[in-house]
């Protein structure tokens, strides 16, 4: 699936690497520590709740609920005529947050607890970015 919003290149960090090539393959994948098991988003070098070095990559579902959003209804630049969308907060069913966007649906219909799931959208470089659409969208495209 591929929004209407324009999709920016991300920065790739030494850090985030594994995250954006994960991408490139339509995958989700979230940083998880060896030590105290904790999936955390976003990449760094240390856990932030034991501060271990042992980080390893795991499948992540791609699904989760949106937590908070608000309507961006006034946007700068290339954004501008893409306005209404929605700028989210998602928390995934394995417990991190990540700030995104959800598309697919009228910008009015979402609301904090909804189910989600993960699409990509391409970029002019390569990695993809992981933005979400409501699980009922995907039911009402197969009616």
């Amino acid at each position: 699936m591929s929004s209407r919003l324009p999709a920016v290149s991300p920065h790739v960090s030494p850090e985030s690497l594994p995250f954006w090539n994960a991408t490139r393959e339509e995958r989700l994948v979230l940083p998880r520590c060896e030590d105290c098991e904790l999936v955390f988003w976003y990449p760094r070098r240390l856990c932030p709740q034991c501060s271990s070095r042992r980080i390893a990559w795991q499948h992540a579902a791609g699904t989760g609920v949106i937590y908070s959003f608000t309507i961006v209804r006034v946007a700068p630049g290339r954004f501008r005529e893409h306005a209404p969308y929605v700028v989210a907060v998602v928390e995934l069913d394995e417990g991190p947050r990540m700030t995104t966007n959800v598309v697919g649906a009228d910008p009015e219909s979402i609301a904090i607890g909804q189910r989600v799931r993960v699409v990509f959208d391409a970029t002019d470089e390569g990695p993809m970015l992981p933005r979400f659409t409501p699980v009922e969208a995907d039911k009402s495209r197969a009616d």
